[in-house]
């Protein structure tokens, strides 16, 4: 199976806070590698799709919200390679646009309840799913663990490959939304120390991302910054408002649930003075603009 993965232009990122603090910012832009298999999901399945592939697998099996960008990418990904599919959804049914796009792409939807959907990390969740859909490939929630890390650090590849075109001869640092924290850990380990990566934190910190940073990546290389204004999901007007405003100023679309709350976060330590005034920054746009319909 040849999975190559698309260029993500790198671009800079023009906005009235940045020249103020003094910062340059290129944005990585994973919203343009394709329509449907958007974002850092392209690189979180790709090394799970070669697996499934490898294996003879006939369907892939993974989990996620009633607005998961991950689900919407598998379900694409599993009807462009071939792959039947089967999403495993928190709560109880409801009819949005990311959930029809899902039935009309052919997956098979399960819906957990909330209680079932925190059981989700429990010794033998998966047993009753793999006796259901026998040879299947499972994914875990957003496409996390080893395999979707290894399939992040091809990210870093990307941006240094373009930095000459901007005119740099290198940055200081990555910046970047964390939902899961794999494609934070996928960054970690491809820049083995040479530069850090900030990693702002779309849900609490109680969610385990840190955790599953430390146990895919180690403890060094990176920082964790909150950025969840009050829970996963949760946007207000004030982030609505710097969405709009950053797109109107950029030109760039943004979703509120993750890369508007990182961008939000980078502001607010730039107009802290926390940055160095010439100070170079990767912001990675992890795409995900299909869920902007469920609030929008």
């Amino acid at each position: 199976m040849y999975l190559n993965l698309p260029q993500a232009p790198l671009q800079i990122l023009d906005l009235p806070w940045l020249a103020n603090a003094k910062i340059e910012l290129a944005i990585l832009r994973l919203d343009l590698i394709d329509p449907l298999i958007s974002g850092n999901k392209w690189f979180k399945l790709r090394h799970h799709l070669q697996q499934a592939h490898q294996s003879g697998a006939p369907g892939l099996i993974s989990l996620g919200g009633n607005h998961s960008n991950h689900l919407h990418a598998l379900a694409a990904a599993g009807k462009r390679f071939g792959f039947a599919t089967a999403g495993l959804l928190r709560g109880h049914p409801q009819d949005t646009p990311t959930v029809r796009d899902l039935q009309a792409m052919g997956m098979e939807l399960h819906w957990l309840g909330y209680g079932g959907y925190r059981a989700r990390h429990d010794p033998g969740f998966w047993e009753p799913w793999q006796a259901r859909y026998r040879g299947w490939h499972c994914i875990p929630e957003g496409g996390g663990g080893v395999a979707g890390a290894e399939g992040c650090a091809l990210i870093v590849e990307q941006a240094r490959s373009q930095l000459s075109a901007l005119g740099w001869s290198g940055y200081d640092a990555w910046w970047l939304a964390a939902g899961t924290g794999t494609t934070a850990a996928g960054l970690v380990l491809a820049e083995a120390g040479e530069h850090a990566v900030h990693a702002a934190l779309a849900v609490p910190m109680d969610h385990g991302v840190p955790a599953t940073v430390a146990g895919l990546a180690g403890s060094q290389g990176y920082q964790l910054h909150d950025a969840c204004r009050g829970g996963f999901g949760k946007f207000d007007d004030d982030l609505l408002a710097f969405v709009a405003e950053s797109e109107r100023h950029s030109g760039v679309p943004l979703e509120a649930l993750y890369t508007g709350k990182a961008l939000l976060a980078l502001r607010d330590q730039a107009e802290a003075g926390l940055l160095a005034p010439g100070t170079r920054l990767i912001f990675l746009h992890t795409g995900g603009l299909q869920g902007r319909r469920g609030y929008l």
